[in-house]
């Protein structure tokens, strides 16, 4: 089990909430830091104690080399999160890189006896659906293009060179490991798997996301809100609807 300050590093809960039934734990994009999902957890903390995992390389983690496998990130978040599961009901959420994080920390969990009320896996296609891209082998400038096409990063410090220069390692090392990942032929999971997708996201199509439906022994749902792969933002209300209905039928 990891040390609390392991485990502190790795963990960030902006809204403690200990007496609550249950708990959720956010894995955030490629890029992504714990903050994302501030607005979630400040919304959901009256049902649920909302968790985000913190990658290496950004904000206070920015001196740190971030892994370049997803498997490698993966045993190393579980490692870290794993003393938090099992007290309570526990749900994943991931976007995008981290729907896939979130499966495979699932995984671990699984193996090693545990149990999930449900995996939430939005903004990304099934794991066995791979499709060949090249992002973390592009220049900076390249790099910076591809955030702007996704409308992930705010475009203000997408134009602030100095940020750009704190936050552009690691979101090569987040592409690579996602870019890189081949998932397990015949992976699954025991727990229930909603698959969240915005209708126009170039990332996802609509039968890419229903293929979440092959790595679930459990039940599978699919829910499509209007928009691109960053769907999350305009669409937040309805997002938090949703886990919230979650949230409060498993507590």
């Amino acid at each position: 089990m990891a040390t609390s300050t392991e485990a502190s590093r790795w963990v960030r809960c902006f809204h403690p909430a200990p007496l609550s039934r249950g708990q959720l734990l956010c894995f955030p994009h490629a890029g992504g830091s714990a903050s994302f999902y501030f607005p979630l957890s400040a919304q959901l903390s009256s049902v649920a104690e909302v968790f985000a995992v913190q990658y290496p390389g950004r904000q206070d983690r920015r001196e740190e080399a971030g892994p370049r496998d997803i498997g490698v990130m993966a045993d190393r978040i579980y490692a870290a999160v794993r003393g938090r599961l099992g007290a309570r009901p526990t749900t994943f959420f991931g976007h995008s890189m981290g729907a896939v994080l979130a499966f495979e920390v699932a995984r671990r969990y699984e193996a090693d006896g545990g149990e999930l009320s449900r995996v939430f896996a939005s903004g990304r296609r099934a794991p066995s659906r791979v499709r060949e891209e090249n992002v973390h082998l592009r220049t900076d400038d390249g790099i910076v293009a591809e955030l702007k096409s996704m409308s992930g990063t705010d475009a203000a410090l997408l134009g602030d060179e100095e940020i750009l220069r704190m936050i552009l390692p690691a979101l090569r090392s987040d592409y690579e490991a996602i870019e890189t990942y081949r998932c397990e032929p015949g992976a699954t999971l025991r727990a229930p798997i909603s698959a969240f997708t915005g209708d126009s996201d170039p990332k996802t199509s609509l039968e890419e996301a229903e293929e979440w439906r092959e790595h679930t022994t459990g039940a599978f749902d699919l829910k499509v809100f209007p928009g691109g792969h960053f769907y999350l933002g305009p669409q937040a209300p309805a997002v938090t609807a949703a886990l919230r209905e979650h949230l409060a039928s498993v507590a």
